[in-house]
This record gives structure tokens, sequence and C-alpha cells, in this order.
């Protein structure tokens, strides 16, 4: 069974209390230090009905194993903090769109990796950014899909890949909405039922879409362009930098330029009410917690009408 938002619930147990009883799936990204296990208290702690984590060090190749303990480990942790929605977000050095033969092939492999990770740990989804195709943009589309789609022959199973939205600096792609859909278009029809996007509120606005001043505006363009079904999660972020900036640079919600109406109107859009949002937001120097908390109750706050 599948979720509204296409979501799936894969974990078992308590489905009934707590975080599974509700159609929110809201929370940030936690860390994983101690083991993956480690994630879902840390959930807990900031009150999430949803997470996203890294299944490994995200700016080293190395690529860890989960094996059957590690993976049983983290469900039972899941079932006693239950959230709705468990995505992973995979490595920062990977570049799938890369005309570095040696890149792309070592890309393509960690992606593998990522992939197998996030189908033992039973996740809903992995995050991926499109790559940066350095020259020939189109070809650079052509690589992102070729290994996306070899990359899911190779990992059967449910788990979907969420490509991501970029505030469109250098070569990178993904910064319009065609560049997404053209690379889903790209991949192989046996696999792309398990491709979805992921939307970044900064970094939507850093790319040119005014989600301050054309609100229903751009989710139309979204709806025309690639189709509100595909919309599998939300980064909520507000940004550091003006609009159409070209950069990434996140911010706490209502303390950037974005400010907070765009995101009160997110909460209240019923189109998006089972749709995991997460917020990848500054921690802060005082703790992993107090920030996210905060933004938490702000956010649900909106819902609230406060």
């Amino acid at each position: 069974m599948r979720s509204p938002s296409g979501t799936k619930p894969r974990q078992s147990g308590k489905l009934d209390s707590g975080a599974l009883s509700s159609p929110e799936r809201l929370g940030a990204h936690v860390s994983t230090q101690g083991g993956p296990a480690s994630a879902p208290p840390r959930a807990a702690a900031i009150g999430a009905t949803a997470m996203q984590i890294f299944t490994k060090t995200p700016n080293m190749w190395r690529e860890p194993v989960i094996t059957p303990e590690i993976a049983t480990a983290f469900k039972k942790s899941r079932d006693d903090h239950p959230v709705a929605a468990a995505i992973s977000h995979d490595s920062y050095l990977i570049n799938l769109a890369s005309p570095d033969p040696a890149l792309w092939a070592r890309s393509r492999e960690a992606f593998e990796g990522e992939l197998r990770r996030s189908e033992a740990l039973g996740l809903d989804g992995i995050v991926s950014h499109p790559g940066n195709f350095i020259a020939e943009h189109d070809a650079g589309l052509e690589r992102n899909a070729r290994a996306i789609t070899e990359a899911l022959r190779t990992v059967p199973g449910e788990l979907m890949v969420f490509l991501e939205t970029t505030a469109g600096g250098g070569t990178v792609l993904g910064r319009s909405f065609e560049e997404l859909r053209s690379i889903r278009d790209l991949i192989g029809d046996d696999v792309r039922h398990r491709v979805g996007f992921c939307a970044d509120t900064c970094h939507l606005f850093s790319a040119g879409y005014d989600l301050v001043n054309d609100y229903d505006g751009v989710w139309a363009s979204w709806d025309r362009i690639i189709g509100l079904r595909h919309l599998r999660c939300i980064h909520l972020n507000d940004s550091k930098t003006p609009f159409a900036s070209r950069k990434d640079r996140h911010e706490l919600i209502g303390e950037g330029s974005l400010g907070p109406e765009p995101f009160r109107r997110l909460m209240r859009d019923a189109r998006f009410a089972a749709t995991p949002k997460i917020l990848e937001t500054p921690k802060g120097d005082e703790d992993e917690v107090t920030n996210d908390r905060r933004m938490l109750s702000l956010l649900r706050g909106f819902v609230a009408g406060v």
C-alpha cells in the first residue's frame, strides 16, 4: 500500500501509534553516528515524524556494508521510535553526469552502494543530486540517466530515487524543471516508475523560482512540466542569499530571503499534506536538537494557524 504521496510504509509494528497514526511526515536530517540504529531515537528526540540520513560518510568514497545484524537493529530501532517516512541522501562525491569515464564509473558504483544500503535498511527512497555535466549539457543528461537506469536494474526492489532540484550554480544539472523531467524521460522504461523528485525550497528560490511572490505559479509550472504526482519529498530550507542567486546556502526557516510565508503556505497546502518534508537547516553550535525542535514547532504552528 502506498501513501497519498507515493511513499510506502515499509516498517512493521506500531502502525497505529505515535507518528504512524498521522498523515504528517515532518522531520529533519539526523545523524547516524554510532550506526544507523542511532537515527530513529535522534528523530524521536526532536519530535520528528520523518527523517533523512546518510548511509555512509558523504564526503568519502569508503563503501560500508549493511550486514543483516545492522539492518535488523535499525528496523527494531525504527519500530521502537516510529517515523512515517525514512529516506537517505546519497554521497556528495557522486557525479553521474561526469564526462570523465573513471569518475563516472566510480560514481555509478557508489550510487549502487547507496541503493543497496538503503534497500537493506528498508528505507522509502534516496535523494540524489543530478550531476555536474562539466561540458556538453545534453550528454550530461544522458550520462546521468544511463547511470541511474543501470543502477536500478542492478539493485532491484521497491526503493525509489528522488532527483533533487538544485540552485543552478556552474554546470550542475537540476536547475530547471525541464532538466529534471529530461533526466527522468531518458531513464529506462522498466525502472522509470522508481524515479520521482525532491523539491528543495532554498534551491528553487536560488534557481529563479519565486516561491515568495509567485507560490501558485511555481507549483503550477511544476505540475505542467513534471507533474505533482512525481513530487515525493520536500526539503524545507530558507536561503541566506537573494532570489535567483544560484547559490546553495541554507538558513533557518523564516530567517532568510524566503521569509516565513512560503513555508506557511506549504504546510497548509493540502496537496503536500502527506509528502515527507525534511529540514536541512543549520543545527547551530549549541547542540543537535534545539534548532530542529524550534523549526518543527514553528512549522506545526503554521498548520495550527499561529
